[in-house]
């Protein structure tokens, strides 16, 4: 793990003032460009959660699909995109959320999830943990049973993980 986290942290690179002024981001991309990283990513994850029968993998829009899907995979689970409005085709529902600067909706298709899944929901990043509890609450509503929400990144300085309401959280870089 602590190969995986200082690779991770020398890979991983700040965009000053994107997507406005003031805010460092941090850009996973060339994680992406690196395919054992990627792939030692994945199967970081997968060994966490390989004895917890996971159901349904939920990525959130948009980067959250990256990791999610391929996890999915190891894990032999389903992936179900938790996504904006107006982007999934069939029967949904929604959950609208605070930002920092505004507001938000995420959707999942209202067939995702089945009373009793156990349920890993995986983003790149936790920050605000906004998106990642809007995803919790969907889960929830559809009878879903939220193992773990787990992340690439975790800022702590922002008390993202406080907004999960108690519900385990692994994150494998922290800055």
């Amino acid at each position: 793990m602590q190969d995986l986290e200082s690779r991770l942290k020398a890979t991983i690179r700040d965009i000053p003032d994107f997507p406005k002024p003031g805010i460092l981001f941090k850009d996973i991309t060339p994680v992406l460009a690196d395919p054992k990283l990627l792939r030692a990513t994945i199967d970081h994850f997968a060994e966490l959660y390989a004895g917890e029968h996971i159901d349904v993998v939920v990525g959130m829009e948009s980067r959250g699909f990256l990791f999610g899907a391929p996890l999915a995979m190891e894990l032999s689970a389903a992936f179900a995109p938790a996504r904006k409005p107006g982007k999934l085709p069939y029967d949904r529902i929604s959950v609208s959320y605070d930002l920092e600067y505004g507001s938000a909706t995420l959707q999942l298709h209202s067939d995702a999830i089945k009373p009793g899944d156990k349920v890993l929901i995986v983003d790149d990043l936790l920050a605000t943990g906004g998106t990642a509890e809007a995803t919790c609450q969907l889960v929830e509503q559809l009878g879903g049973e939220v193992v773990a929400c787990c992340f690439v990144v975790e800022l702590t300085f922002i008390p993202g993980r406080d907004k999960l309401g108690g519900r385990p959280v692994q994150s494998i870089v922290k800055f």
